[in-house]
């Protein structure tokens, strides 16, 4: 594996969001049986939300099919004011219309980020009109079973997630 390893495997959040079509989304629920790769962003960061979705959106083409079919993509929003819905599907639209993008209220995606062990704080206005969104940039990998034993860091190479996601589908974390 070219991932991190983690120590203790980390569960996948217990939480319900919003996807951008507007309903009620279990993050649990929808990522049993798939490898899910989760990330907490936002639409208008500068510089590692988007070069990251880029990144897994090249490597999802770098794998088979049958391999591709298997992987789910999900972006939380660390943004819910400025990130809607629609403003959320758009921006994944640029990267893959597949990715799943989700928002909700701050204290709950503060909830599933900490639950996962990604650093957020909650979205500051500066004086010039600016917002600072600090986030964790990492990506976890959850397997199947919904245990994630492998996360990577901002600035993961394409060739090393594509190398990884089928070794994960099989169960080699």
């Amino acid at each position: 594996m070219r991932g991190t390893a983690l120590g203790p495997p980390i569960a996948m959040p217990d939480t319900r969001l919003t996807d951008t079509t507007g309903q009620p989304y279990d993050v649990r629920a929808h990522a049993a049986g798939r490898l899910t790769l989760l990330f907490f962003g936002y639409t208008h960061c500068p510089d590692v939300c988007p070069t990251t979705m880029a990144d897994l959106a090249t490597a999802l083409t770098q794998v088979s099919p049958a391999v591709r079919k298997q992987i789910s993509v999900m972006f939380v929003t660390s943004d819910p004011a400025r990130d809607t819905p629609s403003v959320i599907h758009h921006w994944l639209d640029m990267f893959d219309s597949t990715f799943v993008g989700l928002t909700g209220d701050v204290k709950t995606i503060d909830a599933a980020a900490h639950s996962v062990g990604v650093p957020l704080e909650p979205p500051r206005r500066q004086a010039d009109g600016s917002y600072t969104v600090d986030h964790g940039a990492q990506v976890l990998a959850f397997a199947p079973n919904r245990e994630a034993r492998i996360v990577y860091l901002a600035g993961t190479p394409v060739a090393d997630y594509a190398h990884d996601l089928p070794l994960l589908l099989r169960g080699n974390a």
